[in-house]
């Protein structure tokens, strides 16, 4: 074991030796492995970066929480202009039915959403986001209270012209005052602000904190249903605990075939979503790209295995004298084979460590061009890294044997 030892720890002093001595032909050498590693290090860190960020800026619908609309998830424009077309709109009489029926939620409430304009004094907003919602979207809904409440019962009952505002509409109107009890005019309308969210940040480079929530039966009163285009109400339902999410999924889902009169062999004209459900086509996104860049990696690692493995032969050739007189102190085969291999595993693990470092330096500059997070896991750096040294092991065989079979009489004439 202590030779063992002692053979693989001169063989990797050799290598690095080689790599110190000829710094130039080195960094050419492994120029192909570096740009493999460092590609599918940044890939695999703004992957996982992504993805987290979309599971919470996204995806998350909240804790044990889906939905039952008008659209389901769609991949495709076929689907899209089917299911535009059978869809009937959801209405607040399929909320209550729901509401009245569900065995298996802790709670049932609804949404809409309605595009408007804000104002306050001399300055306004010309896209705002309105959302009608039922009070209960409180303990549904991701988000929190920062300043003063959320709507109330009676609010909703009395359809009362009060919202609860997202920062960049306080930020706009009252940046220097408290924003709990002013009024500002949406769509011309006059509402009373009764609470602030906290501030959520940008999603993809777009706000969420741009929004306004007021009673759903306020939305109604003032805003009507005239847009053909309307998806109707989204009925947000809370599962009573994890464990029957499923099954609450299946049990809103035969309310609404039963609700609706839908045939036993007819398709659902409804959609049911969850965060899964979302996370899932974002995955295929995912994956898809992922995939594109696993085949930038290969060529890359492929021509950087073919010039280490040019260079290793450069390297026989260059030391058969050194290898005859092994072969004469009586180094086997083996010895010379397994040599050769390690310094081509070695010098192409080197040029890992390097893609690793030049994937550190690339991140922050990805990060900054996509406006996304990275994250790079330990097991990128260790495939990285083992990758690379596969990738010199593999194309490394070939001069190694060449090595191997090299006669010492022969090898000692060579001059």
């Amino acid at each position: 074991m202590r030779g063992r030892r002692f053979f693989f720890r001169e063989s990797a002093v050799i290598a690095l030796e080689t790599l110190r001595a000829h710094k130039l032909r080195s960094f050419l050498t492994l120029l192909g492995i570096i740009l493999a590693v460092a590609t599918l290090i940044v890939v695999i860190s703004v992957v996982e970066g992504a993805n987290a960020y979309f599971a919470e800026r996204i995806a998350n619908l909240g804790t044990n929480v889906f939905y039952v609309q008008r659209y389901p998830i769609t991949t495709n424009l076929k689907d899209w202009m089917e299911v535009r077309k059978r869809n009937p709109k959801m209405t607040l009489a399929d909320y209550d039915f729901l509401r009245e029926h569900l065995t298996l939620a802790e709670l049932v409430g609804a949404r809409e959403f309605q595009g408007t304009g804000a104002r306050a004094g001399a300055e306004s907003i010309l896209q705002l986001s309105l959302r009608g919602v039922t009070p209960n979207m409180a303990d549904i809904s991701p988000e929190k209270v920062a300043l003063g409440r959320y709507l109330t019962e009676t609010e909703y009952r009395t359809r009362a012209q009060v919202a609860f505002v997202g920062t960049d509409l306080t930020d706009r109107f009252f940046p220097y005052t408290d924003p709990v009890g002013k009024v500002v005019l949406l769509n011309g309308h006059p509402f009373e602000i009764i609470g602030v969210a906290e501030k959520m940040g940008t999603a993809f480079g777009q706000s969420q904190d741009n929004f306004a929530y007021i009673p759903l039966t306020t939305l109604h009163k003032l805003w009507g249903r005239g847009d053909p285009d309307w998806s109707g109400v989204r009925v947000a339902i809370k599962a009573s605990n994890p464990m029957v999410m499923e099954q609450a999924k299946e049990q809103a889902r035969a309310l609404m075939r039963a609700h609706r009169g839908l045939k036993p062999d007819a398709p659902d004209n409804f959609g049911v979503v969850a965060s899964e459900s979302i996370q899932a086509i974002w995955n295929n996104l995912m994956g898809g790209i992922f995939m594109g860049a696993t085949l930038i990696v290969s060529v890359f690692m492929v021509v950087g295995g073919i010039v280490i493995m040019n260079i290793m032969l450069a390297s026989v050739t260059e030391r058969t004298r050194e290898i005859g007189i092994r072969k004469s102190l009586g180094a086997r085969r083996r010895d010379i084979l397994l040599q050769f291999l390690v310094e081509s595993a070695i010098l192409a693990a080197v040029g890992g460590l390097i893609g690793v470092g030049l994937a550190l330096g690339l991140n922050p500059v990805v990060e900054a061009l996509v406006e996304l997070p990275t994250r790079m896991p330990l097991w990128a750096v260790a495939l990285g890294v083992s990758l690379a040294a596969s990738v010199g092991l593999f194309f490394g065989v070939y001069p190694a044997h060449k090595a191997s079979r090299l006669d010492p009489i022969v090898a000692l004439r060579t001059e």
